[in-house]
């Protein structure tokens, strides 16, 4: 990349982005995260930073709000969004339509794809772009669970419509994971002196075109299950999960891959492979880096449904 491009990038968020260049940041600040006890030790605790040394929180205070609770960024007790039949959920949900995996017409494909259900739009919300990563309903201590009081209404809503909440950023200003947003630095494909030092966040910018990523929205192969596909051994009591029931315990726990039935029948979403929250093997060792519900060693997630 050359300097003056490079220059350019810098440009789109400002001159504040440039101090950047200072962080004596490792070039996988991932390892800052143990990724071992719980969320607040993942990369989904948006409260941390990756960086240790020198103002790396302060700078990017411009650009995005720390709320001091780990929950808040998903979930809040009151006020949620009850649009979506996600649980308790603090943000809105992208309306975009997305490109999905039938439109490449491929022959191997003979189950129905719809749209993304809710228990992908919800990981979707942070990771196709179209919001920003702070992008909340209800921040802590808003008093009332609304819109918060030092914002007119009209201000909430210019920020909420540009993907950002808050007083510490004007509206607009928070960012999303696109190219002229938090991957603008956050980018190892620059091969810039900025993105020597900072985290590369392009694996997780899915973007709204998911024609390269495992179908969503896509039904289990019923006619196909002994064959092709493992059938899943139970259903939830609610009929909403059939899932892979490895300690035969009757439940849907956190590190068994499910479908999800939200009317179409039982569908793979983002979170039949991915708990957000983390999946610990076992006391002490770190969770999957992919929020991984169980380890794809010898292909164990792609044998678990299919059978190859």
């Amino acid at each position: 990349m050359t300097m003056s491009k490079f220059i350019l990038k810098v440009g789109i968020l400002g001159v504040g982005a440039l101090a950047m260049l200072a962080w004596a940041a490792p070039k996988d600040g991932y390892t800052a995260f143990t990724m071992q006890g719980g969320v607040m030790n993942t990369r989904h605790n948006l409260t941390q930073s990756t960086v240790t040394e020198g103002n790396a929180v302060g700078q990017m205070l411009q650009y995005r709000n720390d709320y001091g609770a780990v929950c808040v960024y998903c979930h809040t007790p009151h006020g949620s969004n009850n649009t979506d039949g996600a649980p308790l959920w603090n943000r809105a949900l992208g309306n975009t339509p997305y490109t999905t995996y039938d439109t490449l017409n491929t022959t191997s494909i003979t189950a129905a794809i719809t749209q993304p259900g809710v228990n992908s739009l919800t990981c979707l919300s942070c990771h196709d772009g179209t919001l920003a990563m702070d992008a909340i309903l209800n921040m802590p201590g808003s008093g009332g669970y609304t819109a918060d009081a030092g914002l007119t209404t009209a201000d909430w809503q210019a920020q909420l419509n540009n993907g950002a909440t808050g007083t510490a950023a004007a509206a607009g200003s928070h960012m999303g994971l696109t190219d002229t947003g938090c991957l603008a630095c956050h980018n190892a494909d620059l091969d810039s002196p900025l993105t020597a030092t900072i985290p590369d966040f392009t694996i997780a910018a899915l973007g709204t075109d998911l024609t390269n990523d495992h179908p969503v929205g896509i039904n289990l192969p019923v006619a196909r299950v002994g064959d092709d596909f493992n059938g899943p051994t139970a259903t939830s009591a609610n009929g909403v999960m059939q899932f892979y029931d490895t300690n035969t315990d009757g439940r849907a726990n956190t590190n068994e891959i499910r479908f999800y039935n939200t009317g179409e029948g039982p569908e793979v979403e983002c979170a039949s492979c991915h708990d957000p929250h983390g999946v610990a093997p076992s006391a002490g060792q770190a969770f999957n880096p992919t929020f991984l519900r169980i380890a794809n060693d010898g292909s164990a997630v792609c044998q678990t449904c299919h059978n190859k």
